[in-house]
């Protein structure tokens, strides 16, 4: 494995092809997600606030198809 940094502010990754394609997908999905929020100033209060209020309208919307009455 050789890893390189560009001039052009990248970074190349070079593996061999007997690596684990589920293992390299992992990998690339963390790596996506750190691109992704390399620049959120949100804190996780706020996210964990957020996914509190999608779940509690998820819940409202759909509590009839799990409890019966």
């Amino acid at each position: 494995m050789t890893i390189a940094r560009t001039s052009t502010n990248q970074i190349n990754i070079v593996l061999s092809s007997g690596i684990d394609a589920f293992g390299l997908q992992c990998l690339l999905n963390y790596a996506k997600y750190l691109e992704a929020t390399a620049n959120i100033q949100a804190k996780q209060s706020d996210a964990d606030n957020l996914a509190d209020e999608l779940n509690d309208g998820w819940w409202q919307k759909n509590k009839q198809r799990f409890i019966k009455e």
